[in-house]
């Protein structure tokens, strides 16, 4: 999962001055293509550095397209043996729901497009209307079973796998539960900018807050927002700093891709917040909600109450404009 996704909106974390009673723990590092820093909170000094590796270094086995000899890089190249983990498995199953909710705006099987476009660690090609319409004859959830052995049936050996829109947040989760299982209550584990928080910051007494980047802040960092978490997990998408430019056209071409046309988004829509129990869920929905319309995403939102999101956008005559669910409204910290 090298290069993964998408470039999400930043989550910068504050921290405050608090008791000495209780020791704020921190592991640091490079995974996954991006940076990551886990603070867990606990009576006295841990350093969970080699379990952290470990996670890291199982999900990528299972699910990275950047490692020739991970299971979905074989699944990829046509090997209908592979047995797949537990975890490949419950991705699966969560991109089966989000599929089915966003009525096929989130398909994970758009890996072919994704290497023709220049966002994969495949080939990248010149495209035309006929190219593309041909790419999508490989595209299409419906068109891939896990089955009861754990095997994946594919119906054209070209269906390319890429579950870069939900695997960073599935990480985090799988960090959360190796923090929970020893146990600890009280973390913040942050990848990439996508966020999992469980209790508070008992170093500050106070709960955890992440900020969010403004996405029309081209060069450093400017926050819109900031918001307090507690047993909740956020991830954001936008557009305004994954994309790429032809060299030749000057056309900018953005990582959105919509599954349904098999083009690139450029669309009003600069940049999704989604915060929900899981980061998986999360992540999949804030990549999700940048392919959807505006209206599209609040009939989802309206339908699921355990989501809550923050979308900035442009309205029709190019101004910037937000929508947040009242839930998400109240996380926002004066």
């Amino acid at each position: 999962m090298k290069h993964t996704l998408f470039l999400l909106l930043g989550a910068i974390i504050f921290w405050g001055c608090g008791s000495d009673s209780w020791v704020k723990n921190q592991n640091r590092g490079n995974a996954l293509g991006t940076t990551y820093s886990i603070t867990y909170i606990a009576e006295g000094h841990l350093d969970y550095q080699k379990e952290i590796d470990s996670v890291f270094q199982v999900l990528n086995q299972s699910m990275s397209t950047y490692i020739p000899t991970s299971d979905i890089s074989k699944i990829n190249s046509g090997d209908s043996t592979i047995v797949v983990d537990e975890m490949f498995q419950e991705v699966f199953g969560i991109s089966s729901r989000v599929h089915e909710v966003s009525k096929g705006y989130f398909d994970p099987t758009i890996g072919v497009l994704a290497n023709a476009w220049g966002f994969g660690p495949g080939e990248q090609i010149q495209l035309d209307s006929l190219k593309v319409d041909s790419l999508l004859s490989y595209v299409g959830w419906d068109k891939v079973q896990l089955n009861s052995d754990h095997t994946i049936t594919k119906k054209h050996p070209a269906i390319r796998f890429d579950f870069n829109a939900v695997a960073k947040g599935y990480t985090i989760d799988r960090l959360g539960a190796l923090l929970d299982a020893k146990g600890i209550q009280d973390y913040l584990v942050e990848v990439g900018g996508e966020v999992l928080a469980k209790g508070t910051n008992l170093v500050s007494g106070k709960q955890w807050t992440v900020g969010i980047d403004d996405p029309q802040v081209e060069t450093g960092r400017s926050l819109k927002l900031i918001v307090s978490l507690e047993d909740r997990a956020m991830a954001s998408s936008g557009n305004y700093r994954k994309f790429r430019i032809d060299p030749e056209t000057g056309e900018k071409y953005v990582h959105t891709i919509n599954p349904k046309t098999g083009y690139t988004k450029n669309s009003s829509i600069l940049a999704t917040s989604v915060v929900a129990h899981t980061c998986a869920v999360a992540d999949a929905y804030a990549t999700t909600f940048m392919a959807m319309d505006l209206e599209e995403s609040k009939e989802v939102l309206k339908a699921h109450g355990e989501l809550e999101a923050y979308i900035i956008y442009l309205d029709g005559e190019g101004n910037t404009k937000e929508f947040m669910t009242s839930g998400f409204g109240t996380l926002i910290k004066k």
